[in-house]
């Protein structure tokens, strides 16, 4: 089977209002010593063949990490579906992998699973399933749906699972691996992720504190 690096491009969605996070911009918060996006930067980055992030703020501090950075095609925060357009609408190659910048431990194998899970069931969309329940911004989407998405948010779309159950979506199990998709919205969950990095519960915590932000 081909690796799809060269094909794919990742893709951040830091545009979110932080309301948990006390209007926080969370992708700016510090773990372990370094902004959260730059953590998610460093598991994603070796996957994919470009690296898009969606950000709505602050935009000078996320292009520091040295990636294009784009925001929501409409105003006021429209959600996760807004900021997947929008990377959608920049990705220079015909597939996207999305990631949230709240969750810090991306799995090493993201890419490939989706698009096994993809490829396998003959989809237009593959999404993480973690043994519990879907994953949904965690995801592989073909460019060829960017107009697709565009006329469900103009019609007032903003539910991601019902977009996708409009789509052939196969689900990509990675029961084995559930605690990489921890999320950070709360202050009492980021402590609890400086916890997982320092005692390598994730799993991952050499893979991504090893790299530099931008490999």
């Amino acid at each position: 089977m081909s690796r799809p690096r060269a094909e794919v491009t990742g893709g951040i969605l830091a545009g979110g209002r932080g309301r948990r996070m006390g209007g926080s911009d969370k992708g700016l918060l510090e773990l372990a010593g370094r902004p959260l996006v730059a953590h998610i930067v460093a598991g994603l980055a070796p996957q994919v063949g470009r690296l898009l992030i969606n950000a709505n703020r602050n935009l000078d501090r996320y292009g520091r990490l040295g990636y294009p950075v784009v925001q929501d095609e409409e105003p006021d925060f429209q959600g996760p579906l807004a900021g997947m357009a929008a990377l959608l609408a920049h990705s220079p190659t015909p597939w996207l992998v999305v990631v949230p910048c709240d969750g810090p431990f991306v799995p090493p194998d993201l890419v490939m699973r989706l698009w096994m899970a993809r490829q396998r069931a003959e989809a237009e969309i593959a999404v993480a399933h973690d043994g519990a329940r879907m994953q949904p911004v965690y995801c592989l989407l073909p460019t060829a749906l960017l107009e697709d998405l565009r006329a469900f948010l103009a019609a007032g779309g903003r539910k991601i699972d019902r977009w996708y159950g409009a789509h052939a979506t196969a689900l990509a199990d990675f029961s084995d691996t559930p605690d990489l998709f921890f999320n950070v919205n709360t202050p009492q969950e980021r402590r609890r992720a400086e916890a997982m990095l320092g005692s390598g519960q994730n799993g991952t915590t050499g893979s991504i504190l090893d790299r530099s932000d931008g490999s």
